[in-house]
């Protein structure tokens, strides 16, 4: 499908400069533009490749002013926010390739199960008994609704996504492959002999509205009451949340972060990739974690931490600089050693 400048314009509230009804028919970087291409500038270090760039359309800031010719067969959208503009065509053209609504076979709805209208059923998948689907949702082939699940409208869930009983997914989330929401946590205790014995795993998983869940990233179900992902959270791929955590509104976290057991995190938290957190503790809303940082106990108040155990990231800097000089203050220590006898043999 193909979209003209001036329709694109029109989308985005933005202004034509160029050819109003060149078109396009798909998205690239402005630095590997081609032909029939829509690319967008918002940071200015990409700047040159727009002199030179192949695509058709360009949506950049109003505040832009070439330095230099830019190419005949170039045409700019100017908008106010040329990046959230971007997305925002993004989030069009997505929706404009979501699965149309039908039920694929095979397939299995159990009897019990409530499915709302405009509901895309891919084959392969499975929904369990007293399930409950709401309108608008998609679900991608061979992913498992299980017994007592609630999805919101919306709600995508994409290829090998398994969602254990009795877990409740909000509106507009997206699950993307290989996700496992609500597995049993990992709860055993030892007894007299030294043998872990399972402690039963009766809770739940909770995600409100609007959470995104990377690709196998992994929510395991409380011990008893529930394991909460709050509204807008942003969780990456390859991502462990232990059972009875508690996740605050728009919280972000990068790729392979664990958190265990009960540590409750707060809102707007921002954790980087790798980042270790340990169980039973409170993150302070506002609080940033540097990526491979490990944070063993609570912080009361935001600050961003670097490190393991995690301290403020000047204090981690100051700390760092020291510890690379070890090796130098280790030579001049032992060189005072020998100095300090051979003066107290004279």
């Amino acid at each position: 499908m193909e979209f003209s400048a001036e329709q694109i314009a029109g989308i985005l509230q933005g202004e034509v400069v160029g050819n109003a009804a060149v078109t396009v028919g798909g998205l690239a970087k402005i630095e590997e533009g081609h032909f029939g291409a829509l690319s967008f500038l918002a940071n200015p270090k990409y700047e040159e490749y727009i002199y030179k760039t192949q695509s058709s359309i360009c949506i950049v800031n109003k505040t832009f002013e070439p330095a230099k010719q830019l190419p005949d067969t170039l045409t700019l959208i100017k908008v106010e926010d040329a990046y959230a503009c971007f997305a925002k065509l993004l989030e069009v053209y997505s929706e404009m390739n979501k699965k149309q609504p039908r039920i694929e076979n095979p397939s299995f709805i159990a009897e019990t199960a409530k499915v709302g209208d405009g509901l895309y059923l891919g084959a392969f998948a499975y929904i369990g008994e007293q399930a409950v689907v709401g309108d608008n949702v998609t679900i991608y082939p061979n992913a498992f609704i299980g017994d007592n699940v609630e999805i919101g409208e919306g709600t995508i869930i994409h290829s090998g996504v398994k969602i254990y009983a009795d877990s409740k997914i909000g509106k507009h989330c997206i699950l993307h492959a290989g996700v496992v929401i609500g597995a049993d946590g990992f709860g055993f205790a030892p007894d007299a002999d030294g043998r872990y014995q399972k402690v039963p795993q009766i809770g739940n998983v909770i995600l409100e509205d609007w959470v995104e869940v990377g690709a196998n990233t992994t929510i395991d179900r409380a011990t008893m009451g529930s394991t909460i992902i709050r509204e807008g959270v942003k969780i990456d791929n390859l991502c462990q949340i232990a059972h009875n955590v508690e996740i605050g509104q728009h919280t972000a976290m990068a790729a392979q972060v664990g958190i265990a057991g009960s540590a409750k995190i707060g809102e707007q938290v921002m954790i980087g990739g790798q980042a270790g957190i340990s169980g039973h503790l409170h993150i302070a809303d506002g609080t940033k974690i540097v990526a491979q940082s490990g944070i063993p106990s609570t912080v009361k108040k935001a600050d961003t931490l670097m490190g393991s155990p995690g301290i403020p990231m000047d204090d981690f800097k100051k700390s760092y600089f020291g510890f690379r000089k070890l090796p130098y203050i280790l030579n001049k220590l032992q060189e005072l050693e020998r100095r300090l006898k051979e003066l107290t043999k004279e």
